[in-house]
């Protein structure tokens, strides 16, 4: 590979400074202009589902930073030693995202504007006009304050988790030894189980929930594999784009390889999911179950749902299926970005067609507010990685990281 004899840099800091931080000050401008537009042009049920769809994808992302670094530790995986800074930072700005997240649902849920199929007037009420049988069965869980209980505590859990990896990450640093890394290695065992719970009803409450008369037991996992798709996609990207910049000289061919065989993989698992859940209910053809997608099927939402499916799934089956094509910088930049705009097309499909009654369409909320957390992510995360060196020192498999060769 010809990169072994190089020294590498170790003390490498990033600054984040000029034209980039500027476009992403402008993005977030953008977005709150969206957001404006969107809300004073009476389209409040609109603007609140794209906010609530950009806002669980951004906690979704930063939480995937974290399921990263845990995932590394428990597997004592070496290869990607080099870049843990970067799902460090995503895990860094999760406290942020959370609170976004939490602001957005409870402010959709006091206007009205979200969650309206269980938190309408009277559906849980036998005397009135409104009632909902089914809803009311559920009212004992689908009710304002144990949702937003829920939500405060599962985004509070991880928040906690990505604190308490980055105090020991820190201390390992300055005192080396094995002590912090054990604490690490015994900490992401408790994550990774606590997470693998609670993921599941997390995508319950925030999207499933928006459609409270149907349900399905496999929606937690769809969404789980979107997650992990998408953030393993923003940690490739980030990587990238610190090559091109001229940072991560340690990061070679054979680390990119490793993140697009992971970007495939799970690609092909999100898919399996995916199909897995519509086929049951497309053969069992039960009114109750196929009123989800009978609603996606309106000629308005139909082509996005096919497209969906193209983008997620046959893009990395062609395009990432050859060993070469996962170790070109160039190619896989291409596949993150479309695989990141294929996950926002599936959490659109997920979102919109049960949430926005009138006014429906794709333009300018949509797409500025999309814009907008995009800004908002990339300042937010580029700003940590400013932090501190861009690599984790006195970390036990970093040489083996540095010659990671497949």
């Amino acid at each position: 590979m010809g990169n072994h004899n190089h020294t590498h840099n170790f003390t490498e800091q990033f600054t984040f400074s000029g034209k980039l931080k500027t476009w992403t000050l402008i993005a977030i401008v953008v977005g709150i202009l969206a957001t404006a537009f969107g809300l004073l042009t009476g389209q409040q049920e609109r603007t609140f589902a794209n906010l609530l769809l950009m806002a669980y994808y951004f906690t979704c992302v930063c939480a995937t930073g974290l399921f990263f670094l845990a995932l590394q530790y428990v597997a004592q995986a070496g290869w990607a030693t080099g870049l843990l800074r970067i799902p460090q930072a995503m895990s860094r700005v999760l406290p942020i995202a959370s609170l976004v997240l939490f602001a957005v649902c409870a402010a959709g849920l006091l206007t009205h504007n979200l969650y309206h199929h269980w938190n309408g007037e009277g559906l849980t009420d036998p005397s009135s006009p409104n009632y909902d049988k089914l809803i009311a069965g559920k009212a004992s869980f689908l009710n304002v304050p144990f949702f937003l209980t829920r939500l405060a505590v599962f985004l509070g859990a991880y928040s906690f988790f990505a604190w308490l990896f980055a105090k020991y990450t820190k201390a390992q640093e300055l005192e080396g030894g094995l002590v912090y890394h054990d604490k690490n290695f015994k900490w992401s065992a408790i994550f990774l189980i606590v997470f693998g719970f609670t993921t599941p009803i997390w995508a319950f409450d925030t999207i499933m929930s928006l459609e409270a008369h149907w349900f399905s037991t496999m929606f937690g996992w769809y969404n789980f594999a979107a997650m992990w798709v998408s953030g393993l996609c923003v940690i490739t990207l980030i990587v990238i784009f610190m090559k091109k910049a001229g940072y991560l000289t340690w990061i070679n061919e054979n680390h990119l390889h490793d993140l697009g065989k992971f970007i495939f993989a799970f690609s092909i698992f999100w898919t399996y999911i995916w199909f897995s859940q519509f086929v049951l209910i497309y053969y069992a053809n039960m009114p109750e179950e196929t009123v989800y997608f009978y609603k996606r099927w309106e000629p308005e939402y139909l082509p996005w749902f096919w497209l969906n499916i193209i983008i997620n799934f046959a893009a990395p089956l062609l395009i990432l299926m050859s060993r070469n094509s996962k170790r070109q910088m160039n190619t896989l930049m291409f596949v993150c970005i479309l695989l990141l705009c294929g996950h926002w097309l599936d959490y659109y499909m997920m979102i919109m067609p049960g949430t926005v009654e009138s006014h429906r369409g794709f333009g300018i909320i949509e797409i500025g507010i999309a814009i907008g957390f995009v800004g908002l992510f990339t300042f937010l995360t580029l700003n940590q990685l400013t932090k501190r060196s861009l690599v984790t020192t006195n970390h036990p498999f970093l040489q083996e990281s540095i010659n990671h060769q497949i």
